[in-house]
């Protein structure tokens, strides 16, 4: 059987570039770069995969900005320096023996749930996503695992039960409720993750939430009533795109360990 990894990009990228408080230069991004193409080494050589899919955020609009134009409106640009160095960084990935998933109008983590599913589905094996994104650890619920490279933990079912307070299949529907300020996902006013959390162990789901928001006597049924198109908005913004037409073989995406 065999394995794939599924490695969030610009999760490393941008989490090791931030770790330095030094102001953005070209020589920052260059010493980030560096470093970040250490820990993909680290990556391959830990999970010894058969595949490897590294997607990264091509930038600009995406469908997500089409459906919403607020969509992430306060999330700070991609700092020049780096922007412009990324090119250079996927050759050397590429060097590596990866090849690299930069696809307009989506962004990487649809590139991944869509492979990660296609694979799974398929049933060739194990799938491992390298990141701490919220968003694709619904695909834990599909069999995949994450794992975290900067704490060096995996992520399972019970992890984000713990982590969340509810299954992995049911994320999308707390993050819809909760909302998300990193992403601008509206959510539903005043309703946490705690709040979401119960609404969604109690209901089964989101649409069983909504259909017993009507006898709902309280403030947060009055809000989801008043509020539902937002919701399904949201739904809608943080839900995986799977269907993406990803241009590769997995022929194209196996790995060789050296």
């Amino acid at each position: 059987m065999g394995k794939l990894l599924a490695i969030d990009g610009l999760n490393i990228v941008r989490r090791v570039y931030e770790a330095s408080p030094e102001p953005d230069s070209a020589d920052k991004a260059d010493i980030a770069l560096r470093h970040a193409l250490s820990s993909f080494r680290k990556l391959l050589n830990a999970h010894g995969p058969t595949h490897v899919l590294a997607a990264f955020d091509h930038g600009g609009p995406t469908w997500r900005h089409a459906l919403y134009p607020r969509y992430r409106e306060q999330r700070a640009p991609m700092p020049s320096f780096l922007r412009d160095a990324l090119p250079g960084f996927h050759a050397k990935l590429a060097g590596e023996g990866l090849h690299v998933l930069v696809l307009p109008d989506v962004e990487a983590d649809d590139v991944i749930g869509t492979g990660v599913l296609r694979w799974l589905a398929e049933g060739r094996g194990e799938a491992i996503v390298a990141s701490t994104d919220k968003d694709l650890h619904g695909l834990i619920a599909h069999g995949a695992l994450v794992w975290d490279h900067f704490k060096g933990e995996w992520h399972d079912d019970a992890w984000v039960r713990k982590k969340f307070g509810v299954a992995p299949e049911l994320l999308a529907d707390l993050l819809a409720l909760m909302g998300d300020v990193t992403d601008g996902v509206p959510g539903v006013s005043k309703v946490g993750m705690k709040t979401a959390a119960k609404l969604l162990n109690a209901y089964g789901n989101l649409d069983a939430v909504m259909a017993g928001a009507g006898i709902l006597k309280t403030p947060v049924g009055e809000r989801l009533r008043a509020e539902r198109e937002v919701l399904y908005l949201s739904r809608q913004l943080v839900q995986l795109k799977t269907d993406v037409r990803l241009g590769v073989t997995w022929n194209m995406l196996a790995f060789e360990t050296f």
